[in-house]
């Protein structure tokens, strides 16, 4: 079966290009579909948020793993594995000083031996000595037919020789319900699509890794499907472009409001939004008149 192409056809699959125009993020999608105002708070007012421990080990993890397949082969054993945690930490802690907020120095001996026990699980999943993945922590962007931008960084994509894509994310948490899995596979739908316009390949699988509790989940997307949620992607930034003019982003309360960092501020629970710092020139389907929107990512 024929692929269609994205058109105009701008995409790149390799090192990040300088971030100038405006784009949609699993992360920032997720939001906007959580809520609105949500997104608003992240990616308009760009207002700061504290990251949390979790949040942290999560990245020293991811760090450490990206490190590992910079390993050869050989090398990639978990002693070796283990002693990539400290620096992973180091190197997290130099792109975000903040992170000394959420783990204190009295606290990073902890992080990194909770560290430890998740790349001990990855290992439970997986042998990282058997095989060379095509690429990790890969920038991936395309602009589909509708000039919406779709950007993000792939945990780790491995290509087998018969030529099947399989992309993998790490995740720390523990593995979904049955129930979440859907909101799970979404960030991995989106990524294969971004894969289906840059080389015109649907990935033979989906996969990801929960390390906490040792867990796998993998799915096999097909074409119709990934064409399907392309027209989801489109009708979400549609809705975002018209939130931007409009400058409604409305609450949607909900379970997970108890962990949000914009509660105190959100009118669903009293609080008042910041003023709407609104986008003077913004139409409707002119992206490059939506400069506020510049430099989402994940």
């Amino acid at each position: 079966m024929s692929i269609p192409a994205a058109s105009p056809p701008t995409s790149s699959t390799g090192p990040a290009r300088p971030r100038s125009r405006p784009a949609l993020s699993p992360s920032r999608a997720g939001d906007f579909k959580q809520c609105p105002l949500l997104y608003r708070f992240r990616a308009v007012d760009r207002i700061p948020e504290t990251p949390s421990k979790a949040q942290i080990r999560g990245t020293v993890v991811h760090a450490a793993l990206e490190s590992l397949y910079g390993l050869p082969a050989a090398e990639r054993v978990p002693s070796r594995a283990a002693t990539l945690l400290a620096p992973a930490w180091e190197r997290v802690l130099a792109e975000s000083p903040e992170a000394a907020t959420a783990v204190p120095a009295d606290e990073v001996a902890e992080l990194l031996t909770e560290a430890r026990a998740l790349l001990d699980g990855y290992y439970l999943l997986e042998d990282p000595t058997g095989f060379d993945p095509e690429s990790c922590e890969l920038g991936v962007e395309v602009e589909l037919a509708d000039g919406a931008v779709l950007r993000g960084f792939v945990d780790r994509i491995d290509l087998a020789p018969t030529g099947e894509l399989r992309v993998v994310d790490y995740k720390t948490g523990r593995s979904p319900s049955e129930a979440g899995e859907s909101k799970a596979l979404f960030q991995m739908k989106f990524y294969a699509l971004v894969l289906l316009r840059t080389r015109g390949v649907v990935p033979a699988q989906l996969k990801l890794l929960y390390l906490a509790d040792r867990e796998v989940l993998t799915y096999s997307p097909d074409l119709a499907e990934l064409l399907r949620f392309e027209g989801t992607l489109s009708a979400l930034w549609r809705a975002i472009l018209e939130a931007g003019v409009t400058g409604d982003f409305p609450p949607s309360p909900g379970r997970l409001c108890d962990w949000c960092d914009h509660k105190v501020r959100c009118p669903a629970f009293g609080g008042t939004p910041p003023p709407y710092p609104g986008w003077p020139d913004a139409t409707v389907g002119s992206q490059s008149a939506v400069p506020s929107f510049e430099e989402i990512v994940e």
